[in-house]
């Protein structure tokens, strides 16, 4: 991305942030596209899960995994690595954050649109 985030903490809750927003937008691709092909909620679910976290951290797990499977044998190698990287010191919580941004998201947009949930609220005692 070329968005100019913050580094540390802050950077990765912002990161998060828009991996929550991909996440409720992805769901109401998904949940669209399901809706109309006669497909579960659990169908559309399961796809924007998959695709939320994708987009949302799919750069930074790239990277997280890169890192630790690629042999960095020389300071040089290691430098091209990090260069690359937007805040390396914080890359394992970042992905955390968005993977865990991203799933939220679904979940919001799961709560928001599916008419299942929406029901239960209207419940007594619920």
């Amino acid at each position: 991305m070329n968005l100019e985030l913050h580094y540390g903490l802050p950077g990765s809750l912002e990161a998060a942030l828009i991996a929550l927003a991909i996440g409720f937008v992805v769901f109401f691709l998904w949940w669209q596209v399901c809706r109309r092909a006669g497909l579960s909620q659990g169908h559309a679910i399961a796809w924007a899960s998959l695709a939320a976290v994708a987009i949302g951290a799919g750069v930074d797990c790239w990277n997280l995994f890169y890192l630790g499977m690629v042999q960095l044998e020389s300071p040089l190698y290691a430098r091209l690595a990090l260069a690359g990287i937007h805040d390396p010191d914080q890359l394992g919580t970042r992905v955390v954050l968005e993977v865990a941004g991203a799933l939220v998201g679904v979940g919001l947009g799961w709560r928001a649109f599916s008419p299942h949930a929406a029901s239960e609220d209207d419940k007594p005692g619920g």
